[in-house]
């Protein structure tokens, strides 16, 4: 591990916003979404407040698994439009204070990347993990088609072969494995900068990497993983110093040390996120459980598994990078789902917008918009049993045709919008003062001009329980009721007048937090 090293000062004020690109806005009437329809969307985004935002897979790819088959890291999905666009939209997003990163898949390609379909032929070309016979576990290895014959190693699906960046232990009966500091696996480091530094050149603020803990095989404790990232991190403070990484990694007190800038608490880590707010329906897979989440109606949950987690990790983070907290995202149930309905979720996003870790809000998240159960497979979306196509619906802009998305006949559209009749929408939300949308603004906007609230304040718990009340940077006392009963704590020791900066049904009275169910609150002391 190298000396601690420092970070962007704009990272540690960030608030992110994910984008689903063939979801979001359709400026061609073809049913996807692309990049012309979004960048006619920031002045949405900048009055909403978000500085950074995240897409998903916008590279060329046959789409077997929604743009995360990547075929040529270099150049934009024609769906989506052109490299042009691309830097055109960096540049009007720039000009609005709004910083945008893009998602590397690092760890497999397309089986129709001209790498693989080279290696594919050549026995002499070991740019991806090849074997004379099966190896275990028996389904990641898929028969190769080409003259080489023989089998490669997939991450997730079959057409998702996995690049070779060695393996961290060799074994006699596997004798396909290479080492890290082999060449192939050195020569896929090499690949990866260049394809960094090619957008880094063209103003994108860094990448979002997927399956970041994923590319060294056979790795215990993921010690040359982490190696790899160090490395990765050094080259970019010296060449890149205001780029950063944000990795799908799920174990901040393990990525953030290693070189990543920041990591997520994932759901699919069974830490973090699962004990926050997913409530065990939508996008369902082999991880599900019946255990109640914090934000659960009933209040039968806890807080106690998220404290844990995120104390480990601030430790060993030390101030040298970020915990990342989504409200939801591409693979996973949104916030409203269920029996959590969106006038429900005001206060998750009162916790994510007042808590010290980057918060990063999923396209839609913010009007309430649903899970939508029952829709058909699209784009590999179906995966191990999670419907992941209930969270990647149409954007609901406002009451027209197709909620505004798309000009393109509804049968056409890539998913189909919610069919719900009272579904929200952005014009409708900015219509209603009171209106979920506005509450996140609020927040944001507070977060913004309160140091305190940020990444960098300290944090004291002094409930944990319903509501969930904790003092930011020794001045600001926050209180989150996730239940719909009301709630009541004595505050102790602590005194004196409380401001309310943002109330809704919470209140600081004869010296106890009181909170009405789904109440939050934010005081000044």
């Amino acid at each position: 591990m190298t000396s601690r090293r420092s970070t962007p000062r704009w990272l540690a004020d960030a608030v992110m916003y994910q984008i689903y690109p063939q979801s979001f806005a359709d400026s061609d009437n073809d049913g996807v979404g692309d990049l012309r329809g979004a960048a006619q969307r920031l002045d949405y985004l900048s009055w909403l407040g978000v500085d950074t935002v995240w897409f998903s897979p916008l590279f060329a790819s046959p789409f077997g698994d929604a743009g995360y088959d990547v075929m040529d890291y270099l150049a934009i999905a024609p769906r989506y439009g052109t490299n042009e666009d691309a830097f055109a939209l960096v540049e009007a997003a720039r000009e609005r204070g709004i910083r945008v990163m893009l998602d590397l898949v690092p760890g497999h390609t397309s089986h129709r990347h001209p790498w693989f379909q080279h290696s594919a032929h050549d026995p002499a070309d070991h740019r991806y993990i090849w074997s004379d016979r099966v190896g275990a576990p028996v389904r990641d290895w898929i028969p190769n088609q080409g003259r080489r014959g023989g089998y490669y190693l997939a991450n997730f699906y079959p057409i998702q072969p996995a690049l070779n960046f060695g393996y961290a232990r060799m074994d006699p009966a596997e004798p396909w494995r290479q080492p890290v500091d082999a060449e192939a696996p050195q020569a896929n480091r090499a690949a990866l900068r260049k394809i960094m530094a090619y957008w880094f050149d063209h103003g994108v603020s860094g990448f979002r990497v997927d399956m970041a803990a994923s590319l060294v095989k056979d790795d215990p404790g993921l010690a040359e993983t982490a190696k790899l990232w160090g490395e990765m991190r050094d080259w970019i403070d010296a060449t890149y110093p205001d780029c950063v990484l944000l990795s799908e990694w799920g174990d901040p007190k393990t990525s953030v040390p290693a070189g990543l800038h920041a990591d997520f608490f994932l759901h699919f880590v069974g830490r973090g996120m699962r004990s926050l707010w997913d409530n065990s329906t939508g996008s369902r897979g082999s991880w599900w459980t019946d255990q109640a989440c914090y934000f659960d109606p009933d209040g039968r949950g806890s807080m106690a598994e998220f404290l844990s987690a995120w104390g480990e990790a601030d430790r060993a983070i030390d101030g040298a990078g970020f915990v990342a907290l989504p409200t939801a995202n591409h693979d996973f149930s949104r916030l409203t789902c269920g029996p959590r309905t969106r006038d429900m979720v005001a206060p998750a996003f009162a916790f994510q917008l007042t808590w010290p870790t980057l918060p990063v809000v999923y396209y839609g998240d913010e009007i309430g918009m649903r899970y939508v159960p029952g829709l058909p497979d699209k784009e590999g979306s179906q995966l191990d049993g999670e419907a992941r196509q209930g969270s990647r619906t149409p954007m609901q802009w406002d009451d027209s045709a197709n909620a505004g998305f798309s000009g393109a006949p509804a049968d056409r559209l890539y998913l189909p919008v919610d069919p719900a009749p009272d579904r929200p929408t952005v014009a409708g939300s900015q219509a209603d003062p009171t209106s979920l949308l506005h509450q996140v603004r609020q927040l944001i906007a507070l977060r913004r001009a309160t140091p305190a609230l940020g990444t960098g304040g300290s944090v004291e718990v002094l409930s944990d329980g319903y509501p969930f009340v904790y003092l930011r940077g020794g001045s600001h006392l926050v209180v989150v009721n996730g239940r719909r009963e009301p709630g009541r704590v004595a505050l102790g020791g602590l005194s004196g007048a409380f401001r309310p900066l943002v109330a809704h049904g919470a209140e600081v009275r004869d010296g106890d937090v009181v909170a009405e169910g789904f109440g939050y609150g934010v005081f000044e002391l």
